[in-house]
């Protein structure tokens, strides 16, 4: 007779999960959540179909990972990212520039990219001011999911400053308050203002690190 898990037993494996997806993603640079769970679960071995953590404990993990063993170079890098991103918005203000993604929850890989969203009439506009600005970038696109249920191809235009790569969304100038899913968490994602992306660039390492709670 095969004796079935208790709740504590299945929520250690829930956590123990968590955990290894985590390492995955900060040290294999995957970026897929669902996928770093999928192989944590076959290197942990174990067994039958265990249940996944959700996206959101898996974050908390990476956030976790990332203070015990990335320290001073996770927080510095985290920092360089938020700093790059507010100077991308400083010069896109025209578009109404929001910061989104692992830059605003901490939970930053060396694989992330900072995540803009802008609002346009056309996104041609945008594609015009970079090559107004010299700046070359190339064009892409990503699916966002919204909370009734629908998904939407929205246009992209990724490029690099230094060694921080920027992605930069192009919603519809009346999406501002219209705001799609977090793949994370299944809520709306953050959307931080260039004054609230200031604020957060200026967060000192011991902050983001865990040793004193934010003022």
């Amino acid at each position: 007779m095969v004796q079935r898990r208790s709740g504590m037993e299945r929520g250690g494996d829930s956590s123990a999960l968590a955990k290894e997806a985590a390492r995955i993603l900060c040290e294999e640079a995957v970026l897929d959540y669902r996928a770093a769970k999928l192989r944590a679960a076959q290197r942990l071995s174990l067994g039958g179909n265990p249940p996944l953590p959700d996206n959101a404990s898996v974050q908390a993990a990476v956030i976790d990972y990332q203070r015990l063993f990335g320290g001073r170079e996770y927080a510095d890098r985290l920092r360089q990212v938020r700093a790059t991103a507010v100077q991308a918005m400083r010069r896109l203000a025209q578009f109404q520039p929001r910061l989104t993604g692992a830059a605003v929850s901490g939970a930053l890989t060396a694989a992330h990219r900072a995540q803009l969203h802008v609002f346009v009439d056309k996104p041609e506009a945008v594609d015009l001011y970079l090559e107004d600005c010299g700046i070359p970038f190339r064009q892409d696109d990503r699916t966002f999911r919204y909370p009734d249920g629908s998904e939407e191809q929205v246009p992209l235009v990724r490029f690099e400053a230094g060694d921080v790569g920027i992605d930069v969304a192009m919603f519809g100038e009346d999406d501002l308050r219209r705001t799609p899913l977090s793949p994370t968490d299944g809520l709306p994602m953050k959307r931080l203002t260039l004054a609230e992306a200031e604020t957060l660039a200026q967060m000192n390492i011991d902050v983001i690190l865990g040793d004193a709670a934010p003022g």
